[in-house]
């Protein structure tokens, strides 16, 4: 049985020293540039996206038209609500900040983007819609609803 409790704990131990390297690489490591969007302007949607390489997800029935920025859910207005109040927030996560490591934002300095969750009824976790902010006070604003996999530009 403690060979067992040992082995274990090696496992964690190296599953943890593995995180930690990680994180260090990542915030050590200067990404590329990210793709601008150039000539939209703040009341367009932006659909910023992974590299060409990676496939495009399926067309969702929320999917927005150029122009509309109100093509996002109840939950996420009642979260820009609550940003702009500036709380309080039902997780503890909230207003942390986003590292970016996907890398599908502009690039900006560590610090600049802010994440929120957006509630996703019937859930009883925080689900993977959030929405994203940079600046302080907030002078940018995406949308997720695929956990960082892709990213909307709004105005609210």
């Amino acid at each position: 049985m403690k060979s067992r409790n040992g082995s274990i704990a090696v496992v964690i131990a190296i599953a943890l020293l593995w995180l930690v390297a990680r994180v260090s690489l990542d915030v050590g490591s200067a990404p590329p540039e990210a793709p601008v969007n150039a000539g939209t302007s703040n009341t367009e949607v932006v659909d910023v996206a992974a590299p060409a390489a990676t496939p495009a997800p399926a067309a969702r029935a929320s999917s927005p038209t150029p122009g509309d920025t109100q093509a996002l859910p109840d939950e996420a207005w009642q979260t820009v609500a609550l940003i702009q109040r500036g709380g309080p927030f039902p997780h503890r996560q909230d207003g942390t900040v986003f590292g970016n490591r996907e890398r599908l934002l502009p690039l900006k300095p560590r610090g600049y983007y802010r994440e929120y969750t957006v509630e996703t009824p019937g859930l009883r976790h925080r689900g993977t819609r959030r929405i994203v902010t940079g600046g302080q006070p907030p002078d940018v604003w995406y949308y997720s609803d695929d956990h960082y996999q892709s990213f909307r530009k709004f105005t609210p």
